[in-house]
This record gives C-alpha cells, structure tokens and sequence, in this order.
C-alpha cells in the first residue's frame, strides 16, 4: 500500500482562514472558532484505506472534545470527478454511518489543502486558544497494516496539553495516508517535484 506523509507545517504558524460549505450546504468558517480552548483541522476523506482504519477514533474524538469546548473540523480536499467516492453525496453517507459531529467541509477549489500544506489523508493539525499551530502529524501509531490498537493517543494527548494550557510534549510524528486527489493542474509546486513521473496513490 502506497503510503503519503504529512509535511508537518512549522509550529507556532496561524491557523489559516477558511469559509467552505459542508455536505449538506451549511457554510462553516474558521471565525466559528473564536472562543474556544482550542481548534482541531483533519483533512480526511471517505475512500481512504487509512482514514477508513481510524474514523471510528475520529468520531470518538469529535465528541469527547467537542464537550471540553474544542472547535472541530474536518475537511475534504479531494477531487470528486476523479474519485467520486469522495463526492458530497458520499460524505452524507459517511457522516450518518459514523455519527460524525463536527464539520465535515468540501474544498471544492483545493485551496484550503494548500495553504494548510496538508499531503495526505487522515492529517491532524490541532491550534491553541490564540489559533497557533502546537501540533501536526499522526492520530497514534496504528496503520492498516500493523498491529497496534487504534487509540488516538498522539491526538488525545496534544489536545489535552493544548486544552489545559500546557505545551505539548513529546515527538510530533508525521501522519502517513493517501496522497490527497488534486485536480489536474492544480498540484502543489512540492507535489509536482515529488511525485514527477511517479504514478499516484
């Protein structure tokens, strides 16, 4: 299984804006977030062999942060012609067969993903009370094919750290996923250097 990693966003950067609509049509931005101990971006998506190992963790973590005043977003950046499992019908499937809570975004225009500089699917960014990037990178150490239980523990315990007013100690380990589906054309310039003449994931 071809695997992506995330490129891990320098810490400390400002959680970048965002105003997309979700499945069902509803705009969501990331203004809703004012207020909040802290905010939590994941670009996932629906076909993903990755994302499909962790979801139930990820609908866990949505609701068992949610209630300690986290802002949660989730955000698919994939391209639906080429992939159209990922299209907006799809997710409304995806939303009522996991009991997501949160957001789940459409990037329709991939802009999002590239100003979050985000690579692949499942990838985590979590952001301070003053929208200050404190950590990026896996959920735990579970993958498809491994072993290890799926616990989130990467995640739960930054946000944790973040929600209490700690730092967040500790390695911060890439996530590794499917590359995410841009359109063609649309492709990052690292993206392109990476991948040229290599086929996709």
């Amino acid at each position: 299984m071809a695997a992506t990693e995330s490129r891990m966003l320098k810490l400390g950067t400002r959680a970048p804006e965002f105003s997309l609509v979700d499945a069902h049509g509803k705009k969501h931005s990331l203004s809703d977030a004012m207020g909040s101990a802290a905010v939590l971006v994941m670009f996932i998506c629906n076909h993903c062999p990755f994302v499909k190992h962790v979801r139930r963790e990820i609908s866990r973590i949505g609701k068992d942060y949610a209630a300690r005043n986290v802002a949660v977003f989730a955000i698919n950046s994939n391209d639906p012609v080429t992939h159209p499992g990922d299209d907006a019908a799809s997710m409304k499937k995806e939303i009522a067969e996991w009991d997501y809570t949160f957001p789940y975004l459409i990037d329709t225009e991939q802009a999002v993903a590239k100003s979050y500089d985000a690579a692949c699917t499942p990838d985590f960014y979590v952001f301070d009370r003053d929208l200050r990037l404190a950590y990026r990178g896996q959920l735990d150490g579970s993958r498809p094919s491994n072993s290890i239980p799926v616990t989130g523990a990467d995640l739960r315990g930054a946000l944790d750290a973040i929600v209490a007013g700690k730092r967040v100690s500790g390695p911060q380990l890439p996530s590794i996923g499917c590359n995410i589906k841009w359109k063609p054309g649309n492709e990052p310039d690292w993206c392109k250097s990476e991948r040229s003449g290599k086929p996709g994931t």
